[in-house]
């Protein structure tokens, strides 16, 4: 199988092992009671019925061609590789991680909304529009270009060139401050790979990843402003009032075009 085979199997384009499946879960208007989840079984029933059965192994392997992986993967390595070298657990060794991951699905709306779905904004003669909503803007117009899927390299430097610099001066020493990038490079890696997945042709099969899978193409394919979260389905979605029945919200004109700017 070439590269560019695995490529077409992982992102489910016509050239991989028969029709494509853009037409997804979402894609229609509403209708009667019930609409949104009947389109949503169906999908899951058509990715049952597929050929192309994509593996997590098929996966897996356009996964590692993009940069953003091995660039998380490195900060992950290299801050473990540390913290182990310089021992002297503590408390704080286990506070990090649990106030992390407890925030995580926090903070994964908080910058998806205010971050990713940033609208430009005129300022005089500039228009302030970032690498990052841009980015975003494409991957909602053309939700299956892999590349698109993943944070740009280029915003991913500074992005984690900043978090080196809090897990240096911060935490009052090197030491949590450690705890804090490795923790921090096993979310990006999670956070990487389920979004990823989730806009391939891999079969959801467990229950938990039925339910994050269903979330994140209502955002797609139904309306833009509910479902923020990625790597959970109904967490920091239900707190924050984005996690609606799906028929009872209207599709979004604008699923595709964010904030008709196309």
């Amino acid at each position: 199988m070439t590269a560019t085979d695995d490529a077409a199997r992982a992102s489910g384009r016509p050239d991989a092992d028969g029709p494509g499946s853009e037409h997804t879960a979402t894609d229609s208007a509403p209708g009667s009671s019930g609409d949104a989840r009947r389109r949503v079984a169906s999908d899951e029933r058509r990715l049952r019925r597929s050929r192309r059965d994509l593996t997590l192994r098929v996966a897996f392997v356009e996964f590692v061609r993009h940069p953003s992986p091995w660039m998380i993967t490195i900060l992950l390595v290299a801050a473990l590789a540390a913290r182990l070298a310089l021992g002297g657990w503590g408390l704080v060794d286990l506070l990090v991680p649990l106030v992390m991951v407890a925030v995580f699905p926090l903070a994964e709306w908080l910058i998806h909304v205010f971050i990713l779905h940033w609208r430009p904004k005129r300022l005089g003669p500039v228009t302030v529009d970032t690498l990052l909503a841009r980015k975003h803007r494409e991957h909602h117009n053309d939700p299956r270009d892999i590349p698109l899927i993943f944070i740009p390299w280029r915003a991913l430097i500074w992005v984690i060139a900043a978090a080196v610099l809090i897990g240096a001066f911060a935490f009052g020493s090197i030491r949590p401050g450690l705890t804090f990038l490795v923790i921090l490079g096993a979310l990006g890696i999670v956070y990487e790979w389920t979004h990823y997945l989730i806009h391939t042709d891999y079969r959801p099969r467990s229950r938990l990843y039925r339910a994050i899978w269903r979330n994140h193409r209502f955002h797609h394919y139904r309306n833009e402003h509910y479902w923020f979260t990625v790597t959970t389905s109904g967490t920091a979605d239900r707190l924050l009032r984005t996690h609606p029945d799906p028929d009872s919200v209207e599709k979004s004109p604008t699923a595709k075009n964010l904030h008709a700017l196309g």
